[in-house]
Formats: C-alpha cells, structure tokens, sequence
C-alpha cells in the first residue's frame, strides 16, 4: 500500500509505483493519507469508472469548502485509504479495458443487462469487506465510513447492504445509485412491480395458499384453531434476493439500517441522472435504511465545495467529532 502524509500535491503516494502493471481483475494498491493527527477515524473512498486513486484523490483533497475547510483539515484525525478498481473488458465500451468496480449495461437502460453487474459486484464488494474489517479492527466500527463517486457510490452502497457485520460508521454517495433497485421496488413494493405477476415471488397471493392448514388435521376440530396469515418481511427477501443474485451466502443482515447514508446528487447530471438518485434514496428507504439525500441545483456528474460541505457537517456529527478537532 502506498501511503503519503504530504501536502496531495507532492504525491509520493500515488507516484510509487507508476510503471507497475497489474493483470486484469487484479485491485492496484491502495493511496493512503496518513492523518496529521493520532489516529481515531479510517475514510475509505472509492473513485468512479475510468478513473484510479492517484487521479480521484488530489482534486478531492484540495477543494476547499465555502468555509475553506478540506477533507484533511476538516478530518486530521482520518486515515484516509483511496481503493482503486481492477480493470476489466467495458461491455459498453466495446471490451476495451478500464478501472471499473463492476461492468454494466448503458446508464440510461440501466435495468438491462443487469447480470453484467453481478461477477465484478461481488468481486468488489468482497474487496471493500475485505478492508472494512481491517480498519474496524483498528479503530473500531463506529469509527470508519465509505464514501464513494458514481460507481463508486454504487459499489458503496452494495457494500453497506450487503455487510454482514456490525454496523460501521457510515456511507457517503456522490452523484450515484443504486444496483439492483428495481429489485427492491419490486419486492417491497408489489402492486407497482415491474414483473408479470406470476414471475414476481413476492407479489399479492390469490388467496389459495397450500400452507395455511395441513392436510393432515381436522379443521372442525376444536382443538385446531385458524392461524394468522405471517406477513412477511419484503426487505429481508429483497436483500436476500439481491445476495442471491451476487452468489453470496444467504445469510442476510439488516445492519445496516443503522449505518447511517449521505448522497449527495446535482440537477443537471446527465451521466448518471437525478432520477436515479432519487431511486437509490426511495429504495434504500423502503429497506429501512436512514438516508438523507441533498440535491444541488444546477451541479453536474460531479460534487461541489457545497455538497462537501455538507459531507464534512454530516461525518463530523455521525462520527463525533468536535468543532475544534
């Protein structure tokens, strides 16, 4: 890992290793920051498709907010680890290679071809856990956030709802969505579902149910009483439904309902579009999750010295961090 404690624009980090090539699929070594200060947080970031850490960090780094803060003035205490994602054969970009956390259809078909998703997701998602339990280890879960940019903030919000530990300090999207979330709307939200109704498992029954009573008892017996149909548990089987679409053990965790959510999303982005930031948002709001969404009005595919303001105001309070850190 290579690591850097000076100003971003030395970049001693990110220039380590600049002639080393790594096999398709393979991660690149993390850039990490080290904190000015001790050590108390772990900020791990994730850049969008087409971009590498030492490209992503040094603008992040250096844009002040309207207050003039940066992420390392704002944060000196954080250990800030910038991922890179493998590169990969682009379905849309004629199988040419690029650093993309998972491979997908055109944005604005985004709901084709999902299963071009799936191998890269679960690779990915697999990677972040990976250093997820590192860092808790090291300063504990309540203490460790993942902030990610366009498909990173997708892969980030897999990552949280397909955690299966305790729930860690938070997650931050930029300009991002949500994988999978016509799933969600489908299964929690039967009576608009995109599926036929005999193709969706989760819809509204017909009423002839086969498990209500066995064949086996007498239902005039008055020892045998109607039992109460069990309403079931939507996003439990959506996320579910999700682990088994990415081949990961079904052993589904709902903690991270109380991992807490920023995503922040501009008005005018026409890469990944508002609409899907606010699907994102509606989904992981029917899954119970706390999000809060803020938009900017007139912002591209890209965040603004508001919007990090609003991130640093965010992590400061979930993460505890007094005013005068």
């Amino acid at each position: 890992m290579a690591s850097s404690s000076s100003p971003p624009s030395a970049q001693p980090g990110s220039s380590a290793q600049p002639s080393k090539k790594y096999k398709p699929g393979e991660y690149p070594d993390p850039v990490l920051y080290l904190p000015t200060l001790p050590q108390k947080q772990t900020i791990i970031l994730l850049h969008g498709r087409g971009s590498t850490a030492p490209k992503f960090a040094p603008p992040l780094l250096t844009t002040p907010t309207p207050s003039g803060l940066t992420l390392q003035r704002a944060f000196p205490h954080a250990k800030l680890i910038f991922l890179t994602a493998s590169r990969n054969r682009a379905t849309i970009y004629k199988k040419s290679y690029t650093h993309q956390w998972f491979d997908n259809w055109h944005m604005e078909a985004k709901f084709e071809r999902q299963d071009l998703q799936v191998e890269g997701l679960r690779r990915s998602v697999a990677y972040v856990h990976g250093v997820l339990r590192r860092e808790i280890g090291e300063v504990g879960r309540e203490n460790v956030v993942v902030w990610g940019l366009s498909q990173g903030c997708a892969t980030t919000l897999m990552s949280g709802l397909m955690w299966d530990g305790e729930a860690f300090g938070g997650m931050v999207g930029m300009c991002g969505y949500l994988p999978f979330s016509n799933y969600v709307e489908d299964i929690c939200n039967p009576a608009s579902s995109t599926l036929d109704h005999e193709d969706n498992p989760f819809g509204e029954d017909d009423g002839d149910d086969p498990f209500s009573h066995s064949g086996d008892e007498d239902s005039s017996s008055p020892s045998s009483t109607p039992s109460k149909p069990i309403k079931p548990d939507l996003p439990n089987q959506a996320i579910t439904t999700i682990r088994d679409e990415l081949s990961l053990p079904s052993k589904p965790s709902m903690a991270f309902r109380n991992i807490p959510i920023f995503l922040g999303h501009g008005t005018k982005d026409d890469k990944v579009t508002l609409e899907y930031g606010r699907e994102a948002k509606k989904a992981l709001g029917q899954l119970g999750a706390d999000v809060k969404m803020v938009e900017y009005e007139g912002l591209e595919h890209w965040y603004s010295p508001e919007m990090l303001e609003d991130i640093f105001g965010f992590l400061r309070e979930k993460l505890g961090v007094e005013e005068d850190e």
